[in-house]
């Protein structure tokens, strides 16, 4: 047999595996699914290096089931060319969706998803611009847990200190839940607002945030001494979702910003 298809081989029973572990039955009529976000700043970490298999192994420690990504380089001049959603499928074993939402160095710079299950519909929504700058955006992935269609959203909100942009983000994505009439629909990613802000205040209006002060404050940024909370992960309601664990990683180093995890249940249909 040819090295190259016993590499393949391997490839495929470890990603086997890997979803062995994760999304598991806990009983006959529900399931759990871990929910990772990570703003992965293109692979740079604390330490100045470029780093994507420590990524990867931050990513495989969770035992995520769908992972959003921000901050992704494919193709860019920072980043040696790397298609860097194409190594991190590779690295984990699980399946990357990709769209740009600038061209960059002569590449492309975005948001990504990783799932262990096939993806069966996505597009990216490029956010609301009130001011020239970074695009920023929001993309949408369908997937199947479980018999039930999940629609997950890897996002990357605006960072000026004005929070107009933030705000308009807001109630675009509520517009896409409303009028898409999604059931079960899971947000994760950096929004770069404070959880007292007025973008919070407004999400929170039509998402159930996942955070739970009990276990902690949840500050994700920046990663080596995080003082502020700027990442989540929400529902909407009525998903038939029940989140039973929300924690920050201790990844001090990897990324400039730290993970965050949230483990939810659902019915199976």
């Amino acid at each position: 047999m040819k090295q190259s298809t016993l590499s393949s081989l391997a490839m495929l029973l470890v990603a086997a595996m890997l979803t062995a572990c994760t999304h598991q039955e806990v009983d006959n009529t529900t399931t759990r699914l871990r929910v990772l976000s990570y703003n992965i700043h293109h692979g740079a970490g604390m330490d100045g290096k470029l780093d994507l298999e420590r990524i990867a192994q931050v990513i495989k420690d969770t035992n995520a089931d769908l992972v959003a990504l921000q901050e992704v380089d494919k193709g860019v001049k920072r980043t040696d060319d790397i298609d860097e959603p194409a190594v991190l499928a590779e690295l984990t074993g699980m399946h990357a969706v990709f769209e740009k939402n600038i061209d960059f160095q002569g590449g492309e710079y975005g948001n990504a998803v990783l799932t262990r299950f096939p993806v069966e519909h996505y597009q990216n929504h490029h956010l609301p611009q009130s001011i020239p700058t970074e695009q920023r955006g929001m993309l949408e992935v369908h997937v199947t847990v479980a018999g039930r269609s999940i629609v997950f959203f890897a996002s990357h909100f605006d960072y000026h200190g004005d929070d107009n942009e933030r705000l308009a983000s807001a109630r675009m994505l509520r517009g896409l839940l409303e009028d898409s009439n999604i059931q079960t629909a899971i947000v994760a990613g950096d929004l770069n607002a404070l959880p007292e802000s007025n973008t919070i205040a407004q999400i929170r209006e039509f998402l159930i945030d996942t955070h739970n002060p009990d276990t902690g404050d949840g500050f994700t940024f920046p990663a080596d001494k995080p003082d502020r909370r700027i990442d989540y992960i929400l529902h909407n309601p009525g998903s038939g979702l029940r989140a039973v664990e929300c924690r920050v990683i201790d990844e001090p180093v990897a990324s400039d910003h730290r993970p965050l995890l949230t483990v939810f249940e659902l019915r199976n249909e």
